[in-house]
């Protein structure tokens, strides 16, 4: 069985979309500044996409959606 579990994900996350997106741009990140320590407590990946899940099932990695006043705002 592989952990975490695509369940456990989705519970803390809205859509696949958005755990393939947010996990991605935080495996990349850990990539790109290796001595970036993981914020997963006894990871048990050694992979970054595994490291990012471990981090979004642990709630220490989350997603907001902007509203639309931030977006207008933002222009």
């Amino acid at each position: 069985m592989l952990y975490p579990s695509i369940d456990s994900l989705l519970e803390k996350l809205d859509s696949k979309y958005s755990l393939v997106t947010v996990s991605s741009r935080r495996a990349r990140e850990m990539k790109e500044v290796a001595s970036r320590v993981p914020l997963a407590t006894q990871p048990k990946s050694y992979k970054f996409v595994g490291l990012a899940l471990e981090e979004i099932v642990q709630d220490r990695l989350t997603h907001r959606v902007p509203s639309q006043d931030e977006m207008d705002n933002k222009e």
